[in-house]
């Protein structure tokens, strides 16, 4: 067997609270990959129509085209033969497959490169991501500012009540909190 000729692919997970700059890096990532004259793709959830509709774009508003998707299986409708990066955000939105679906990908020779919020609002492992942290090879956690005391924050504070996990909001929503500054709305 050739080793040498052989496509070697893996998983890279960008974590954090909001606010980290998580979409910031995987478009520095997919930009970098870009001037290597590598092929990419990138996927949002449909669901994320904060800011764009078909880019994803960051807080700072740093954007890239992306293709908006329900759900994780729809990627290999959109690969080509030569891609050889693909890049998802806001992968906590997506159900339990998209771990399955990065697996495959990398198995197959792909650079998968992942972004997401690893906990909720109330500071619990959030959706896939915890999955997708322990079968990735390389796992970057951002931290953002705490709002209330300038302390490196890990967490998102939801600053509206809504009970429900899921809430696509921005600042009108959700603000950085450190550890100590971060409260559980009831």
């Amino acid at each position: 067997m050739n080793i040498i000729n052989q496509k070697t692919g893996w998983i890279e997970v960008v974590c954090g609270s909001m606010f980290s700059g998580k979409t910031e890096e995987l478009i520095r990532r997919i930009r970098r990959a870009e001037y290597a004259r590598q092929k990419f793709v990138v996927f949002k959830p449909a669901i994320d129509i904060r800011y764009d509709i078909n880019n994803i774009v960051s807080h700072s508003m740093m954007q890239a085209p992306s293709i908006p998707i329900t759900k994780p299986a729809e990627i290999y409708a959109h690969l080509t033969e030569d891609t050889q990066i693909v890049a998802i955000d806001e992968a906590q939105f997506f159900d339990a497959s998209i771990i399955d679906v990065c697996n495959d990908l990398a198995d197959k020779g792909y650079r998968v490169i992942v972004a997401g919020l690893d906990q909720d609002y109330r500071g619990l492992p959030f959706g896939s991501m915890p999955g997708l942290m322990a079968i990735a090879e390389y796992v970057t956690k951002n931290l953002a500012i705490c709002v209330k005391c300038g302390n490196p924050a890990n967490r998102t504070q939801r600053t509206v009540h809504q009970d429900a996990q899921i809430l696509v909001g921005s600042t009108d929503s959700y603000e950085a909190r450190c550890r100590n500054c971060h409260e559980i709305l009831d």
